[in-house]
């Protein structure tokens, strides 16, 4: 099975994928609109992408993404997030530059500010920095991002474990494309995306009616309307005790809401370890 991500070979989107689905051919893209085009293209089978963060967030452009395609996650993964530093050098002393996603950066502010030698600088991806000093040899810059990505490249893990927070985890969803997705008969929980009519009251009516089935709501974002200014579309995450229950929160969010999308109902994901630095 052909499956696309947003980052290079030995990323995390790649580590994730390869928990979910072990003989995948990954397809790695360059930017998250790649991946969808791919997908709906059908030059892939499916897609890998991070949705949210136990630390940084939401992926906001990925719920965007997921509501303008006609496509459906089918599966839901977490896995931990540990964050190395990579370099060709063999000592620490040597490095001055440190590139890597800027959440991967965001997430290590203690380790770099404990050495001020060294710079950060944005990228496009943790793999892909580490790709890059690979190729170029660079022997005074290192790259942040997972074991994998330094056994992938052929590079050298200097320090592990530098992120500020070990609770560092981060949701993955497995996305087919709408007609060739499935509902699983296990599925417990549901991702919705919904938007009212601009009048007062209307989003706590919409609301108020999935409390009243019963359905325990963990998740709710906003997005603005592009085009359409001070307009939202509303992302939430249910528990659901049987795959039925996703189909009656719909039906009673239709009567409030001016849209409706069931993004995708699905097994809610245990935490996976990374392949890398077990505890």
């Amino acid at each position: 099975m052909k499956i696309a991500i947003q980052g290079e070979p030995g990323s995390f989107s790649h580590e994730a994928t390869l928990a979910m689905l072990p003989n995948a051919m990954i397809v790695p893209c360059t930017v998250s609109a790649d991946v969808f085009n791919a997908l709906t293209e059908g030059s892939v089978d499916g897609a890998v992408i991070p949705i949210e963060n136990s630390l940084a967030g939401s992926v906001l452009e990925h719920f965007d993404l997921l509501l303008q395609h006609e496509v459906t996650v089918v599966r839901e993964s977490q896995l931990r997030i540990r964050h190395n530093l990579i370099g060709i050098s063999s000592t620490l002393d040597d490095i001055d530059r440190v590139f890597s996603h800027p959440v991967a950066l965001a997430q290590c502010r203690r380790f770099l500010a404990a050495h001020p030698r060294m710079e950060s600088f944005a990228f496009y991806d943790t793999a892909g920095s580490v790709k890059q000093l690979v190729e170029l040899r660079d022997r005074h810059a290192a790259a942040i991002a997972s074991e994998a990505a330094a056994k992938y490249y052929g590079a050298q893990i200097l320090q592990t474990n530098i992120e500020d927070n070990p609770e560092n985890f981060t949701r993955f969803f497995l996305v087919r494309r709408a007609k060739e997705a499935w509902f699983d008969a296990d599925a417990n929980k549901t991702s919705l995306a919904f938007s009212v009519e601009n009048r007062p009251g209307s989003l706590v009516a919409a609301l108020n009616e999935l409390s009243a089935t019963g359905t325990n709501l963990t998740k709710i974002e906003s997005r603005p309307v592009q085009g359409k200014p001070w307009e939202y579309v509303f992302y939430v995450d249910c528990q659901l005790r049987s795959s039925e229950e996703g189909s009656r929160a719909i039906a009673a969010l239709k009567p409030h809401c001016a849209m409706v999308k069931e993004l995708g109902r699905y097994r809610e994901a245990g935490k996976i370890q990374g392949i890398g630095n077990r505890d």
